[in-house]
């Protein structure tokens, strides 16, 4: 895999892998918006409830979907089974298994943008075959107890 160091000494793998993504049991936060104004908050709103979610659930990830044309951010945790006793104000879904084509940001999560954007000028470029579906970032490791230049996010983008 080829890595580019376009972000400021982060590595970013430009050569995607495809991947398929299990069947996922999903609880989130949805805003609808401008990712830069809304991701933050939807964030903020959802630690807030993580608490409550594991009271009752086996929390086994950090994630979010998005769709960029409608401008859908979802925040969110995959759980290792179907949801009980959630706080308000959370939306579920069990999403489907598919295939997805793997690109790996290694650094902070404030390169996310930058990254996002040249995965799909490659997706273009590469004249890769996009389903409609959510795109997905995986937070693979965690930020409480990672150096931000270790962190790794998978982002995901539906492909036939």
């Amino acid at each position: 895999m080829a890595l580019l160091r376009q972000f400021y000494g982060v590595s970013f793998c430009a050569c995607p892998n495809i991947v398929t993504w299990p069947e996922t049991h999903y609880v989130f936060i949805e805003k609808i918006g401008s990712f830069q104004s809304t991701a933050g908050q939807a964030w903020q709103n959802l630690h807030q409830l993580v608490p409550g979610i594991s009271e009752y659930n086996n929390i086994t990830g950090f994630m979010s979907r998005y769709k960029r044309g409608p401008k859908i951010y979802r925040a969110g945790v995959s759980l290792a089974g179907e949801p009980k006793n959630l706080p308000e104000d959370l939306k579920y879904g069990k999403f489907k298994e598919g295939k997805y084509s793997r690109f790996v940001l290694t650094g902070p999560y404030s390169n996310l943008p930058d990254a996002s954007g040249r995965v799909f000028e490659i997706v273009s470029e590469k004249k890769i075959q996009v389903r409609d579906d959510y795109c997905i970032e995986n937070y693979v490791n965690d930020p409480r107890t990672t150096p931000e230049e270790q962190l790794v996010t998978e982002i995901l983008i539906p492909t036939v």
